[in-house]
């Protein structure tokens, strides 16, 4: 079995949403979602926090024992720092065969959903060398120049019909540390894109997406 290391970075301040990560969400700080579904994941060897917060850090001592601290650098602080120099810091101090980064903003995301994409990458690799996950849009998309980017206007189809484009949604990569440090992205040459369901691809990143976020947990939970 080869060591997966999952890594959640996370800042004690945020601009948005002020304290988000720790802040309460359905009854516990938002971190403990997505922490207890990797820690729940049998094919990952070792959760690791990657955080300059004190309140995370005394927090995950009383309620995750298992999960490995690191304390983010004084220069790797500030907002504007890339989240890729952040993972650069953190595979320096812990070593895998391969790496699994999310955020504690996507609380709705699944043990189910996170087994079944290192099960997925372990199985294509090296055809794939790296994994990020996407959402499908079939939509009718355009540029900033009013240009048609996915789509004929002049031949109206149904949008379910269209050529499906991809977003990036920022909630789950996989890559190796040789990937992170030759080309400074956490995707490679041949990544392989997992589509999410959408419901748990769910992003907090503004105060409106928190709450939206607690009512579709609630929803989904019957909490």
């Amino acid at each position: 079995m080869p060591n997966i290391v999952a890594l959640v970075p996370m800042r004690h301040h945020s601009q948005r949403v002020p304290g988000k990560n720790y802040r309460s969400f359905v009854g516990k700080p938002l971190y403990h979602y997505i922490v207890g579904s990797l820690v729940a994941c049998p094919l990952i060897s070792e959760v690791v926090i990657d955080t300059d917060s004190p309140t995370i850090q005394e927090d995950v001592k009383n309620n995750f024992p298992q999960v490995v601290l690191l304390e983010r650098p004084e220069h790797l602080r500030a907002g504007t720092v890339p989240m890729n120099d952040v993972l650069l810091n953190d595979v320096a101090q812990v070593e895998a065969d391969y790496y699994l980064q999310t955020h504690s903003t996507n609380p709705l995301l699944r043990t189910e959903t996170i087994t079944n994409a290192v099960e997925q990458f372990l199985n294509n690799y090296p055809i794939y060398d790296s994994m990020f996950s996407v959402n499908r849009l079939q939509t009718r998309l355009w540029d900033s120049l009013t240009r048609a980017v996915n789509h004929n206007p002049a031949i109206l189809l149904r949008t379910q019909d269209l050529p499906p484009v991809y977003e990036e949604n920022s909630c789950l990569y996989i890559f190796t540390k040789q990937i992170l440090e030759s080309k400074h992205n956490r995707i490679g040459d041949r990544p392989f894109m997992l589509e999410i369901d959408r419901l748990e691809a769910t992003d907090i990143d503004e105060e409106l997406d928190f709450r939206i976020a607690e009512f579709l947990y609630k929803e989904r939970e019957k909490v």
